[in-house]
C-alpha cells in the first residue's frame, strides 16, 4: 500500500488551451481531448496516492473531482506558484512529500514508488535533460519551482541550495512527453488520439 504521508500534485492546464504547439498537426477539439487524456493517464498513474489538481479552470476542475482528486485553485499563479500552491495543499492535509508531475506523460504507468528512491528530492528530467517531468520534494522544505527550459538544472541547485540530497532518475517512459507535434508519432501518444502511428521510418 502506497505509504499515507505522500501526495501527488498534478498541475493542469485548461484543455481548450493546452498543447497549443501541437495545433500544426491537431484541430483545437483533438488537442483538448488529448490533453485530457494525457492528464487521465497521470492521475491513473497515482494508484491509490491522494491527488491533488492544481487549476484554474472549471472544466478541468468537474473534470478532477470525478476522478476522485482533490481540487487546488490556483488563479493565476503561474506553474511555478500552482506547483507551489499545490505542495503546500498537500502539506497542510499532512503529506510531507509530494510527487509532482506534469500532466502530459503518454507513458507514465506508476508514480508511487519514486520516493523510495531517496528520502529528499527525485527529480526525473525530460528526454532532452532540460526540463523537470516529475520531481518528488519534502512538502516542508519552502522548494522554490523554477520551470520552463532549464529547469531540470535549476531545480538540482534548488535542492543543493536547501541543503537537501537528490537522486536523479532517468526513465524513458516519464521523460517522455507530448509538446510538438513529432511527440504524436509515439504509438502510446496515438493510442489516446485513437489514430494509428506514424510509419516506422
Amino acid at each position: 500500500m502506497p505509504h499515507p504521508t505522500l501526495a501527488v500534485v498534478i498541475p493542469v492546464k485548461a484543455f481548450s488551451a493546452a498543447k497549443l504547439r501541437l495545433a500544426p498537426a491537431l484541430d483545437a477539439t483533438t488537442r483538448a481531448r488529448l490533453a485530457q487524456r494525457l492528464a487521465g493517464v497521470v492521475v491513473a498513474a497515482a494508484g491509490g496516492l491522494p491527488v491533488l489538481v492544481v487549476c484554474d479552470d472549471d472544466e478541468v476542475a468537474t473534470w478532477a473531482a470525478a476522478k476522485g482528486a482533490t481540487v487546488v485553485w490556483a488563479s493565476g499563479r503561474g506553474l511555478d506558484g500552482a506547483v507551489a500552491d499545490g505542495v503546500a495543499h498537500a502539506h497542510a492535509a499532512g503529506a510531507a512529500r509530494a510527487i509532482v508531475a506534469h500532466a502530459d506523460l503518454p507513458l507514465a504507468r506508476d508514480l508511487t514508488w519514486l520516493p523510495s528512491l531517496h528520502p529528499d528530492v527525485v527529480l526525473v528530467p525530460d528526454r532532452h535533460q532540460d526540463g523537470t517531468n516529475v520531481i518528488v520534494v519534502p512538502t516542508a522544505a519552502g522548494f522554490a519551482f523554477a520551470y520552463g527550459p532549464g529547469s531540470f538544472g535549476r531545480h538540482r541547485r534548488e535542492a543543493d541550495r536547501l541543503g537537501l540530497g537528490s537522486h536523479v532518475l532517468d526513465d524513458p517512459a516519464l521523460a517522455w512527453d507530448v509538446d510538438v507535434a513529432a511527440d504524436l508519432d509515439h504509438v502510446d501518444v496515438a493510442s489516446l488520439l485513437e489514430r494509428p502511428p506514424a510509419p516506422c521510418r
